[in-house]
């Protein structure tokens, strides 16, 4: 029994396969963006009169950082949608 793979399918699978991967970037993220409101809550009750400072501080480090998950989002979505790799066959 002969069974072979067309290259068409074999690049689907593989893009699936890197898509699957990218999204695994959304983890980091989520854990950072943990730990810095965890650690924003506490500095807060620690010195509640500094509550501005610290929340815009935290806010645009979480912003930061969550653009390495919307650029595995992006990744993901364009090998599952675009199929840059289609072309190349």
């Amino acid at each position: 029994m002969n069974s072979s793979i067309s290259n068409e399918a074999f690049v689907l699978g593989c893009s699936a396969i890197g898509a699957g991967l990218a999204m695994i970037a959304g983890i980091g993220p989520g854990v950072g963006q943990g730990i810095a409101a965890g650690q924003g809550a506490a500095a807060v009750g620690r010195n509640p009169g500094a509550k501005g400072t610290i929340m815009s501080t935290m806010l645009l480090g979480q912003a930061v950082a969550e653009t390495t998950g919307l650029y595995g989002f992006a990744v993901a979505i364009i090998l599952l949608y675009a199929n840059p790799l289609l072309k190349k066959l």
